[in-house]
């Protein structure tokens, strides 16, 4: 005698389908001229602030100027490409730094109380102007939503078209090899109220800036 259970868990196994073609890879259909200018003009058309400098030693003069003006004495960083061959702790050691897995201490603490913090990027969409940052190890997804301000280290050569190229070039990516956490951050954090009023800062970062240097 078969129950209304078995009845349904019969019927769901004969719907099962067997192995599916994938999708072909998208292609956008929105190129770009210049990628480093596109990123540069949609960041700063959506409150964020771009710079396009020269070299990685200037992305350095201009990350300590951005400090100055800051006036940062607390900044908590990941230790990730770029950031990890810079010794930023000995450039600026007037300052108090945290860095991602290798500072002993509560990070997540640290990063409430922060005035900045510092990140490297996977990616740099052009169409929107966007940041991909990953977590993983030396990589906190705190240091870029905790501190009032995200800067993010940007090399030319991690700009990209837009998400679904960005996408594509992964490839097949399973659970072991999929990063626990992926956050597309475009522009400083933004909210709005009934009355159509935009508040920045309200639930991340009031200031997203992106330092673009070519590497």
């Amino acid at each position: 005698m078969t129950t209304a259970r078995d009845d349904i868990l019969t019927k769901l196994r004969a719907r099962v389908r067997g192995p599916q073609e994938r999708p072909p890879v998208w292609e956008s259909n929105r190129p770009f001229d210049d990628l480093a200018a596109q990123f540069v003009q949609e960041l700063n058309t959506i409150k964020g602030e771009a710079f396009h400098v020269e070299s990685l030693g200037a992305a350095l003069e201009k990350l300590g100027a951005l400090l100055a003006e800051l006036d940062a004495k607390q900044i908590a960083a990941n230790d990730e490409t770029p950031l990890n061959d810079l010794d930023l702790a000995g450039r600026w050691p007037d300052r108090v730094w945290f860095i991602t897995d290798k500072t002993e201490g509560d990070l997540r603490a640290f990063c409430a109380a922060a005035d900045v913090g510092i990140t490297g990027v996977d990616a740099a969409l052009a169409e929107t102007g966007s940041l991909v940052v990953t977590s993983g190890p030396g990589k906190s997804r705190m240091v870029s939503l905790l501190p009032p301000v995200h800067i993010a280290l940007v090399p030319v050569s991690r700009l990209t078209n837009d998400i679904f190229t960005y996408m594509a070039a992964q490839g097949h990516q399973t659970p072991d090899t999929m990063p626990a956490n992926r956050v597309i951050i475009t522009g400083p954090s933004k909210s709005g109220d009934i009355e159509q009023i935009l508040a920045l800062g309200m639930h991340g970062p009031k200031r997203c800036i992106a330092i673009l240097y070519d590497d």
